[in-house]
């Protein structure tokens, strides 16, 4: 018997898989329905329309990034040692996320409004997170205050939100080892003389 879990997420699979083919506008539910090998009731039980499994395919990521982010924060660690946790908990699991990235990047304008402002609200927290750790370590001492905050946060966002486009899961690089590069590139900016 299949768990609603695993059907839900072969939903999301076989959407994942269609959006990246097809695009959001060439893919019907039926078309999902088939894909998955689901019941109509069964997508509907967990998705109230096409719109919502799209906003799905990447509000989980960005949920349970925000979840580990707030995690991370709440152990109380040096301001570096938590930048670099956090950096290493974004990249890594945006990479093993890159395909449902890239599609909802692709197709996140057809999102309507309230879908669209959950998502930017859910990065605002996060943003807003990133350059608060930023500017405690400043003010405490532990970072440099030369770099402005935003600044930092905007670079490393900046790096993740363009990860989908380019990493590949068979390349050169592990998501681990560009966590460190990126660590590494941010936590030197912040260095004191």
């Amino acid at each position: 018997m299949t768990s609603t879990a695993t059907l839900k997420q072969r939903v999301l699979d076989a959407a994942v898989d269609l959006f990246a083919e097809q695009g959001y506008d060439g893919t019907s539910v039926t078309q999902v329905i088939t894909r998955a090998g689901v019941a109509k009731g069964g997508f509907y039980h967990h998705f109230v329309s096409k719109e919502a499994l799209l906003y799905e395919v990447y509000g989980d990521l960005i949920s349970r990034q925000l979840d580990a982010a707030e995690q991370i924060v709440r152990r109380r660690r040096p301001a570096a040692e938590t930048l670099r946790a956090l950096i290493a908990d974004l990249v890594e699991s945006t990479a093993a996320s890159a395909r449902p990235a890239l599609v909802f990047w692709r197709e996140l304008n057809k999102l309507g409004d309230e879908r669209t402002a959950e998502y930017r609200r859910a990065r605002r927290r996060y943003h807003d997170l990133v350059q608060r750790l930023v500017r405690d370590g400043q003010a405490g001492g532990e970072f440099a205050a030369d770099v402005p905050a935003d600044i930092v946060t905007f670079t490393i966002f900046g790096f993740v939100n363009e990860l989908p486009l380019w990493y590949r899961p068979n390349g050169r690089k592990r998501p681990a080892q560009l966590a460190a590069g990126l660590a590494d590139l941010v936590l030197a900016a912040l260095e004191k003389d």
